[in-house]
């Protein structure tokens, strides 16, 4: 891995009506033509990703957005993609022109006022109309902060680049000026972890699934020691060490498997756990965890997957979880599942959703399906913890966890 994930980046959202630049403002902050910019409405057709480095911000993911007045043949599906853009967004960007303020403009700030997202207003094409003390003003009273440009003058690109820098160092979340722990936390420097990783048919040929690697960086940040082994050289590597292991952490898919083998005295959990803390709300996963002893035959479950792979054999969210969960409850469970970006608009016929690790997601991606599925009703959970739970596991994996969800 040579490049920073972007579910690790700031995300940065640019909103904005069509032909007001956006994608010009962008091409401007990349030093680079990123986005297709014409007069012509409608131009963005998708959501335009660009990652890139912004010191000392550090690593961003830019999304450029269609308009949110596009009236051309796709223009509704532009719009919904935008609009879904602001669920994972960390700051928006409102890119207008001066003296144009409306219900689109409106609509930007009421969505991010209610996902909590900061807004930076950008007011591009300065060099045509220039700004007055009224509308500065009124911008100054609904957004975090203002930047003034005109984002077709290139050589204006130093002022505009270190302008956002600052404006986006004063609105940044919590988390992003002190990140989450993923292991830091639950052991001590010099402590060792033991890292249980399964190869087979769904281990990556050559390298290591992002959630190992992460995990893997995190306890090197701490200084903690990390023993990489396999399951079936787990017992025998126990047996080896002088110092039982501080934390030991494994393939959800093992976990019946590694708790039999662990000694009580030995923290012990899985990555899927460490992401749901990390991700999102560890405690509403606990709770949408014990609706699973609700469940009924009939009752619809969703299996939300983060990335976009071809389903295996045995695939763990399309065949092994809807066959562990309809053995634990003893129960015909119909199940159904979305990947990727793809999320239902409706969840209400849903009486559970299980929701994959997130590691390609983002942590406002995250919380935003969590906020959607609490306000429909419906218990959540995640991949680790189901697993966990109907393996009888439960109690022993959040335990690490204890004052520190």
């Amino acid at each position: 891995m040579n490049i920073t994930p972007k579910a690790l980046r700031l995300h940065i959202a640019l909103f904005g009506r069509t032909n007001v630049g956006k994608s010009t403002f962008l091409n401007v902050i990349a030093g680079q033509d990123v986005a297709i910019t014409s007069p012509e409405p409608g131009t963005t057709t998708d959501v335009v990703e660009k990652s890139m480095e912004l010191l000392p911000v550090g690593p961003v993911l830019f999304l450029d957005t269609g308009g949110l007045d596009d009236s051309s043949v796709l223009g509704n599906e532009r719009i919904i993609r935008a609009k879904r853009t602001m669920n994972r967004a960390d700051v928006a960007l409102l890119i207008c022109e001066s003296g144009y303020f409306g219900r689109y403009e409106k609509q930007i700030l009421e969505s991010a006022e209610q996902n909590k997202i900061p807004v930076i207003a950008v007011i591009n094409k300065t060099d045509i109309v220039p700004v007055s003390d009224d509308f500065r003003k009124k911008l100054r009273s609904e957004s975090a902060g203002i930047l003034e440009c005109n984002a077709e003058n290139k050589k204006d690109r130093d002022r505009i680049v270190n302008e956002l820098k600052t404006l986006l160092k004063q609105v940044l979340s919590e988390d992003f000026r002190k990140p989450l722990h993923l292991v830091g936390d639950l052991v001590p420097p010099l402590g060792i972890i033991v890292l249980i990783i399964p190869i087979d048919i769904e281990a990556p040929k050559g390298r290591l699934i992002l959630p190992q690697v992460q995990t893997i960086r995190s306890a090197l940040d701490n200084d903690a020691l990390v023993v990489v082994v396999k399951e079936h050289e787990y017992s025998h590597m126990l047996k080896q060490l002088k110092t039982p292991p501080a934390l030991v952490v494994c393939d959800s898919q093992v976990v019946d498997r590694m708790v039999a083998e662990t000694p009580e005295s030995v923290p012990c959990t899985t990555f899927s756990i460490l992401f749901a803390r990390l991700k999102s709300d560890m405690k509403t996963f606990l709770k949408g965890t014990a609706a699973i002893d609700n469940l009924k035959s009939g009752d619809r479950v969703l299996v939300a997957e983060s990335c976009s792979h071809h389903p295996l054999e045995d695939d763990i969210g399309r065949v092994k979880i809807p066959r562990w969960l309809r053995n634990y409850c003893n129960a015909d469970l119909k199940f159904e599942s979305c990947a990727g970006r793809d999320f239902p608009d409706d969840l209400s016929e849903y009486k559970l959703i299980v929701q994959c690790g997130g590691c390609m997601n983002n942590r406002a991606e995250m919380l935003s399906r969590l906020k959607r599925a609490g306000e429909a009703g419906v218990p959540m959970t995640n991949y680790g913890l189901c697993i966990a739970k109907v393996h009888g596991a439960l109690e022993r994996v959040i335990a690490p966890f204890a004052g520190k969800m």
